[in-house]
């Protein structure tokens, strides 16, 4: 067994446990991030306020898709790759 695969192995069961919690608290989670970029944003008085809506956009579609919310499984380990650009 290579080092990749028993890295993956030790990992796995964490990976569900986090899914599991993101699934669970993803509306806290969310609800945490709205306050956090609305602070920042505050501090740095809207001058990043595009970058802090992105970063958190993105943060939020993270949460999401580790709690698998979209088919409404958590756990279930499998990574998705995104569909290839079309042209």
């Amino acid at each position: 067994m290579g080092l990749m695969d028993s890295l993956k192995a030790k990992l796995a069961p964490a990976k569900d446990k986090v899914a599991d919690l993101a699934q669970q608290h993803g509306e806290k989670i969310d609800h945490g991030l709205d306050k956090a970029a609305k602070l920042v944003d505050e501090k740095t008085k809207g001058k990043y306020s595009d970058k802090i809506h992105t970063g958190t956009d993105k943060a939020k579609g993270a949460i999401d898709r580790i709690g698998h919310k979209d088919d409404g499984t958590a756990g279930s380990g499998g990574a998705t790759t995104p569909p290839p650009p079309t042209v």
